[in-house]
């Protein structure tokens, strides 16, 4: 029989992450895929990116609803709360033999204790690192301590993940699985890119995520009105603004956001999700992508473009030469924009190297997927 192997998304930028080992699982003889769908995927305030998972073709088997309305701290715990009433059903009825969660985010850890006390071995996926702007630090841990299997993005995360007490045996690095649709997927030109947005780009311009910084007591309008005020900066440059997750304080970002591409509708697009073929011939026909997505350090210098990332969310992570770290200030945001359009810095952005791999992070996932045997009691690994 195939072995079940059940893929947790619950937000557009894990799914884009998440899309070639969806599609290697299918194709594989000896697993079987079983898609579950949460969150932000299923809220039309996000974009209903469900759809977007059907569209590519796979079968989605649970959606399991948990976002409230709320994005304050307690509308997120309750959140996570309601998911995991959501999760045992749908565990319960799949049964799944392996489950497959990527990253940090509070859906994937109310998802992981509910697999726990269930008793599916978890394969965790880009463990390891650190993100001190983020409350996902704290989550990414936890998800490794609770899980079996790791596939992690670079060898200093391999290390950290052993050194937490995982067996060495089991923690494998595989890369970064963005990195994989350098290899293997398909991007459009400015044209095509263009007609698929309904927006003509006919000057250089910028791709622009901000998300806010959770673990800190910081200001996310605040800062994301200094973003706003360094792109006046550049009004030779177009605009394209994805919205903001659903973290708590992401609501009162996207009124802003839409009306700063109201006031200036031919120079800015706002988009709550372009989906990740769009998202990545943006990023490569941009001139910088600015912002503090994990994306800017970890897939964007692979196609060598310049990154901006500002503030605190992503500190911690390893980052090529090509991404420029500033403060939430339009001052320093500024400053660091121009350089990143500096024709000098961008031909070196080019040439720089990557340290999350080679894109066959998805193949390597599935072939140790393919051989796992079942799960044994978790022991902890001491460091000698």
């Amino acid at each position: 029989m195939k072995r079940k192997i059940a893929v947790f998304t619950a937000t557009r930028a894990e799914y884009g992450l998440l899309y070639w080992l969806m599609k290697d699982i299918q194709a594989s003889p000896a697993l079987e895929l079983q898609v579950l769908v949460s969150g932000a995927h299923l809220s039309p305030e996000f974009g209903e990116t469900w759809k977007d998972i059907v569209e590519d073709g796979f079968v989605i088997a649970a959606k399991v609803e948990m976002l409230l309305s709320s994005d304050t701290a307690v509308g997120v715990a309750k959140s996570m709360g309601l998911g995991m009433l959501g999760f045992a059903d749908a565990l319960t009825r799949l049964a799944p033999d392996v489950l497959v969660v990527l990253g940090d985010r509070f859906e994937a850890l109310a998802m992981v204790q509910t697999a726990t006390v269930m008793r599916i071995p978890v394969a965790h996926l880009h463990g390891g690192e650190i993100t001190e702007g983020a409350y996902d630090d704290a989550f990414r841990h936890a998800i490794s301590k609770l899980s079996y299997l790791h596939f992690v993005a670079a060898e200093p995360y391999r290390q950290r993940v052993i050194q937490m007490g995982e067996i060495p045996g089991r923690v494998f690095n595989v890369g970064a699985f963005g990195l994989d649709h350098m290899l293997r997927t398909s991007r459009m030109d400015l044209k095509a890119l263009s007609e698929s947005l309904d927006f003509v780009l006919d000057k250089p311009f910028f791709v622009v995520t901000y998300h806010p910084e959770t673990a800190l007591q910081s200001d996310s309008v605040l800062e994301f009105r200094e973003l706003l005020a360094a792109l006046d900066s550049f009004p030779e440059h177009q605009v394209i603004l994805t919205y903001p997750n659903a973290d708590n304080g992401g609501r009162a970002i996207i009124p802003l956001l839409e009306a700063y591409a109201a006031a200036d509708p031919t120079r800015v697009l706002a988009i709550p999700s372009l989906g990740f073929k769009r998202y990545l011939s943006a990023v490569a026909l941009s001139s910088a992508v600015i912002g503090n997505s994990s994306s800017g350090i970890i897939e964007v210098p692979a196609f060598g473009i310049p990154s901006v990332n500002i503030g605190a969310r992503q500190q911690g992570r390893l980052a090529a030469d090509s991404v420029l770290h500033c403060k939430a200030q339009v001052d320093s945001i500024r400053d660091a924009i121009l350089t990143a359009v500096d024709d000098v810095f961008a031909e070196r952005c080019r040439h720089v190297s990557n340290p999350y791999g080679q894109g066959r992070a998805s193949a390597c996932t599935v072939a140790v997927l393919e051989q796992f045997g079942g799960a044994t009691p978790k022991t902890f690994h001491d460091l000698v």
